[in-house]
This record gives structure tokens, C-alpha cells and sequence, in this order.
């Protein structure tokens, strides 16, 4: 078994030195073990997993293998889950407990297609629901291993409030707090005072989420509302360095995402390893050379691009250890269960041979020539917060 990160003696910890917790947010495609090796080198003290879906994880072998790759020395860890019952949140939950630190409880998701499936911020009308999911994980696992819920605010606070509080009761181990309501667009400024609000009502650690691009705002964030953690999306994607202070990708962050790219072998995709360098050279970038980087469609291309026109020459190449790898092993009992009532491609997402639209891996590097604009829906990526246009 992996050691173990105690969550709630970490927030403990940062409490007592009068500071917080610098969180990397959940993101669908990108939170992945590669990556949170990269952003715990600069100053980031817990991470996420990407948003896993509960039942496609317990149903489908190539879901868990896609979904969760983790190492000996990948803590703190919480797997994020999108569930909508608790058979699924707590199977899920067991399948992964002995390679994480804690589960969270998607309930913030503003995508059509979770809502339409009864996943994310959808969970946010039937609180009964979302308790009954924390209640069962506390009560069939080990009580140091959190379970958490993100949200976003609702635009009624007083519900909001009620909420949070009943989650508390319920035993909730701490909650992420996105300052916007579902239906806010990502270029609105977060509710700030109704952030503060809610966690003068609460006595259990909460992240703040939303907006977060560089340390001087997470700074003012912290000092404004107290919490106990500040998270960030886009800002750490663009800038994995974000949190140790600096405000454009340093030369040793690319390098050592090339060093993590080579030391995880076929554990990492092209297109991961691509559309990361995307974002973290874009203000590196001009727009001639956007125009070339990002269609590049080979791990040595990019490499070669990056060597002779990105890196200075004075840089030293830095062996970067991201620990040996984890083969789980999945118990049998609980996935031989679920595969039964697999739905196939009937699934807003699914892992079936069938799949289409949602087929993110197979596609070449042509996709990614598009950028993002301003969200933080990059903590639920889809396709459509992209501009597609040539830079």
C-alpha cells in the first residue's frame, strides 16, 4: 500500500502557521498524475484527480486505466467523483481507497450533458441526495480518509447556507466553494461576499474556488475570506508555477514537464503531454509560432520545437523523479458487480467501443490548435470552451 496523507492534519497544519492550502483543482483531462507531479513541485500543497464518472470507473476496466494512473509518492490525493447514487459513489469509492487520501463529490458541474444525467451542479436541487452519498463513504470507510463535496454557491444563499450546514451535520470532512452560480458565466467575478458568508456559518475547512490566476490574488482571496484553502484552475494550467510566485511559465516548469513526459513512458499521451505545453507557452508564444507549435502531431516534434526555439541555452536539464508507477489492483467482487449493467453508449459519456463525439485520445494534435479564452471550466473540460481559430 502507498503511504498515506492525513487531509485533515494538513489543513490543521496550515491553520497553525496562519496560511492555507494551495489547491489544484479537479480538470477533466488534465489533473493527471504527471501533472500533479508537476505543480507540487511549485509550492502546491494538495491535488485532484480529474472528475471521474462513478459508474463508468466501477463498470469498465478501461475507464479505471484510463481514468487513474497514480505512484508510491502521489499524496495528497483525492479522487473526484461525478455520482448521482450511492451504490456507484461508494463502490467507486472503495475501488480507490487504498491509492488515495480522500473521495470528493462532484456537485458543481455546470455541463449540459451532467445535468441532463442527473450529475454535478443538478445535485444542488435534491440535497437528500448528496447526503445519503456522504453518509454512506463516511460510514463504509476508514474515517481518515475524507470525503468532500464541491459546490457551487446557488442563487438563493439562504439555501446555500442550509446546505453546507446539513452537509456538515452529515459528516462532510471539508468543502470546495466555487463563488459562482451554475448558471454565471466564467468571465463574471465570483460572489466574494456571499463566499464569506457561508464560511462564517461553518466550522470545517473550505476551499475557495473561482477566478484564482496568480498568488497575488489567491493571497487576496485568503485575506478577505479566511479559508482554509484556495484552489486553481486555469490559472495553474497556463502557469503550474503559479502558486511559488511566478507569473509566467519559468523554463525549469517546461523542462521538467519534458522530463516527466520521458520518465512516464507510454503512462502519458501525446495529446496530454501537447495540449499542457498549449497552455503553459502561451504567453511565451508569439502568434507565428502558435501558428506552428500547435499543430505539431509528434512527441518529437514538439521537443525538437521546444529545444530550438523555446528553452534558453543556459537551462540545465534537471532529473526529475515522479515515483514508480501503480499497478492497482481493482477488487473483483465490487467491478464483476457493476459490469453488468453497463448502458453502453446509451451514457452521456461512456468507455464503450462505440464511443464518438467524447473520443478526446484519438483525436491528432489538429484539435488542440484552438486555445482557451478566460474560463474555469477547465475543472470540467469539454470541447466547447474552446475558440477554434488559427493563432
Amino acid at each position: 500500500m502507498k503511504d498515506k496523507t492525513n487531509i485533515l492534519e494538513l489543513f490543521a497544519c496550515a491553520k497553525n502557521r496562519e496560511t492555507y492550502l494551495k489547491v489544484c483543482a479537479p480538470m477533466v483531462r488534465y489533473s493527471k498524475v504527471q501533472f500533479r507531479n508537476l505543480v507540487k513541485m511549485y509550492d502546491v500543497d494538495l491535488t485532484f484527480t480529474p472528475m471521474i464518472l462513478a459508474n463508468s470507473f466501477c463498470q469498465n476496466s478501461k475507464a479505471r486505466s484510463n481514468e487513474f494512473v497514480t505512484t508510491f509518492d502521489d499524496t495528497p490525493l483525492i479522487v473526484q467523483f461525478a455520482a448521482n447514487n450511492v451504490n456507484d459513489f461508494v463502490d467507486a469509492s472503495k475501488l480507490v481507497y487504498q491509492y488515495a487520501d480522500g473521495v470528493d463529490l462532484n456537485c458543481g458541474c455546470p455541463q449540459r450533458w451532467a445535468i441532463k444525467d442527473g450529475y454535478g451542479s443538478s445535485l444542488l436541487s435534491k440535497p437528500e441526495i448528496i447526503h445519503d452519498l456522504v453518509r454512506c463513504v463516511k460510514n463504509s470507510l476508514p474515517h481518515d480518509f475524507t470525503v468532500s463535496v464541491k459546490i457551487r454557491i446557488m442563487s438563493e444563499l439562504k439555501k446555500t447556507i442550509t446546505m453546507c450546514q446539513q452537509m456538515e451535520k452529515c459528516g462532510v470532512d471539508f468543502l470546495t466553494v466555487h463563488g459562482r452560480t451554475p448558471t454565471q458565466k466564467n468571465s463574471e467575478p465570483i460572489h466574494v461576499e456571499s463566499m464569506k458568508t457561508v464560511l462564517s456559518t461553518l466550522s470545517i475547512p473550505i476551499i475557495a474556488n473561482g477566478g484564482v490566476k496568480t498568488l497575488d490574488e489567491a493571497e487576496q482571496l485568503y485575506e478577505v475570506l479566511k479559508c482554509d484553502g484556495v484552489m486553481s484552475a486555469s490559472g495553474i494550467l497556463s502557469n503550474p508555477a503559479m502558486f511559488s510566485g511566478e507569473t509566467i511559465t519559468p523554463m525549469s516548469c517546461i523542462m521538467a514537464w519534458m522530463n516527466l513526459k520521458n520518465i512516464s513512458g507510454d503512462r502519458i499521451s501525446f495529446q496530454c503531454y501537447h495540449h499542457h505545453l498549449v497552455f503553459m507557452l502561451e504567453k511565451l508564444l508569439s502568434k507565428k509560432q502558435k501558428q506552428v507549435f500547435n499543430y505539431l502531431s509528434t512527441f518529437k516534434d514538439v521537443d525538437d520545437y521546444i529545444l530550438t526555439h523555446i528553452l534558453d541555452s543556459d537551462i540545465i536539464e534537471n532529473k526529475h523523479a515522479i515515483g514508480n508507477f501503480i499497478s492497482c489492483d481493482f477488487d473483483e467482487s465490487i467491478t464483476s458487480k457493476h459490469g453488468k449493467k453497463c448502458r453502453g453508449c446509451g451514457m452521456s459519456v461512456c468507455y464503450c467501443s462505440c464511443i464518438n463525439n467524447y473520443d478526446y485520445e484519438s483525436r491528432d494534435g489538429n484539435f488542440f490548435s484552438s486555445y482557451v479564452n478566460t474560463n474555469d471550466d477547465v475543472d470540467y473540460m469539454d470541447s466547447n470552451i474552446f475558440e477554434e481559430k488559427i493563432l
